[in-house]
């Protein structure tokens, strides 16, 4: 049969498609497919995904911990340099641009399932040959060859090529989502960790100042005793340099402070206007924060980081899926509808329609080995992945339980330095004692002073460390991460 339309343009007919005339076709598509198959190599991946039991996490479920968990330190500065920080980083607003290029690539390859429609259109003035196939009058003379056309294409996407995109597509946007969770958390955890630093450094430099001030009164009895004759220049230079001792401390404090109001403002994404807005912190290092006693077994899910790995994966095996496609043949839906004609008379003109239109189909038959070779390279890519994941897992437990380790420790020498402090507590108690009862010299009271301000520095510190692993434990615990509910568990075998 075939098509009147095409007999009057004097055009070759168009044969149209019938049944029986698609049974070549069909049977031709199965045995492509079927020869796609056997060629289809066979690699899997050699490493497997370590899970919580291959790292030892067996331990009871961790109790949640709020996204807020800093509230928890009871300090309204800190939450709100928490709040300037988390609006206005630079490192959250590139990692939520990557959300919104996840977005675009997943609408794109979307796209390439539906059907696309173009239209195309040409004005040529040409001067044909009279020596060639046109014979005269047109031959010799200049006329208008003129197209219209509008083009069919709907790739089915048998092999599932597309979708294997799509899949990755949307693979890359949870990893790009779980990138922020990540870097909220690390950045949550840097905050607080430098406002301890600033509530450490600001009590360090009161007691440097009361440091600086036993160390003068201990100067002038010094001099007192010289000018008495009960002491000499060595005692003297001896006083002045404890005095230059507690003075450079409290410098030391003070450029610690400046230090930590800096980093503050950073990571605030904020300038130098920023530091005047940075008052007296009212933190306590003794307050109390969400951490667990043993390291939990759903620890892997809690960390951002952790499933932003996982997804790495997933995206590798997306890959190894499109590789395979690749073996299987493209099957394509084509069609165009338009018209042609010398001279734009008639162009529009019903003798002028042309178009046609049927499936089409490819099948890479020798390619010198790039298929396979890309389809190896695919599964060595998720070999690749699984290891950076496996590393990632590794590093995780190793930051938990060093945070962990690091709060038991720290628990127990703050409490010996505790012990350390109220026992030279008591012995300037009994300085004093034996000064007003005559048994006593002021020089004995003041050195046991300065004792006593020494210990109460390095309880300060160890009251901070303390805070600090406390700090670093919640936000290696994942910070306040909730899984979100496509984030599937890590899988002992991919």
């Amino acid at each position: 049969m075939t098509d009147p339309h095409s007999r009057r343009a004097g055009l070759p007919p168009v044969a149209r498609a019938t049944p029986a005339s698609l049974r070549p076709l069909t049977a031709l598509a199965g045995v492509m497919l079927l020869a796609a198959c056997a060629a289809v190599p066979h690699d899997q991946p050699k490493l497997k995904v370590a899970d919580a039991p291959s790292m030892g996490l067996a331990g009871p479920e961790a109790a949640t911990i709020a996204p807020d968990w800093w509230t928890a330190l009871d300090d309204p500065q800190l939450n709100r340099i928490m709040g300037d920080a988390l609006a206005g980083s630079p490192t959250l607003e590139q990692a939520m641009a990557r959300i919104d290029l996840a977005q675009s690539a997943i609408r794109y390859t979307r796209a390439g399932l539906l059907p696309h429609v173009s239209a195309q259109g040409s004005f040529t003035e040409e001067r044909f040959s009279n020596r060639s196939i046109y014979p005269a009058p047109l031959g010799g003379s200049w006329n208008s060859m003129n197209n219209l056309e509008a083009d069919l294409s709907w790739s089915l996407d048998l092999a599932g090529k597309q979708k294997a995109l799509i899949g990755i597509a949307k693979t890359f946007a949870r990893g790009s989502a779980l990138d922020v969770a990540a870097a909220r958390v690390a950045l949550s955890g840097a905050v607080t960790q430098a406002y301890v630093n600033l509530a450490r450094a600001e009590a360090l430099t009161q007691l440097s100042v009361d440091f600086v001030a036993a160390r003068q009164k201990q100067l002038d009895l010094t001099q007192a005793r010289v000018n008495s004759k009960l002491a000499s220049e060595l005692d003297m230079a001896a006083a002045r340099t404890l005095l230059a001792e507690a003075q450079q401390a409290q410098t030391r404090a003070e450029g610690q402070r400046l230090m930590a109001v800096h980093a503050l403002a950073a990571l605030a994404g904020r300038g130098a206007d920023y530091y005047a807005t940075i008052q007296p912190a009212t933190l306590r290092f003794d307050s109390a924060l969400p951490v667990p006693d043993a390291l939990p077994i759903d620890m892997l899910v809690r960390r951002a980081d952790i499933a932003s790995a996982l997804a790495h994966v997933e995206m590798a095996q997306g890959g190894v899926k499109y590789s395979r496609a690749s073996f299987y043949p493209d099957v394509n839906l084509q069609a165009f509808i338009g018209t042609s004609a010398l001279g734009l008379a008639h162009l529009l003109t019903p003798e002028a329609m042309t178009g046609g239109g049927g499936p089409a189909i490819h099948l890479p038959i020798f390619e010198g080995g790039a298929l396979r070779a890309n389809y190896r390279a695919s599964v060595t890519g998720v070999d690749i992945s699984i290891a950076q994941y496996n590393e990632a897992v590794v590093k995780a437990v190793k930051e938990a339980a060093d945070a962990l380790s690091t709060v038991t420790t720290n628990k127990a020498d703050l409490e010996e330095q505790g012990r350390v402090v109220a026992g030279l507590e008591q012995t300037q108690r009994l300085d004093q004692v034996r000064l007003r009862s005559g048994l006593g010299t002021r020089f004995d009271t003041l050195s046991s002073a300065q004792r006593l301000l020494t210990a109460r520095q390095a309880q300060t510190g160890l009251a901070a460390d303390g805070l600090s692993a406390r700090v670093q434990l919640v936000v290696a615990m994942g910070g306040g991460f909730t899984p979100i509910p496509d984030t599937p568990a890590p899988k002992a075998n991919p």
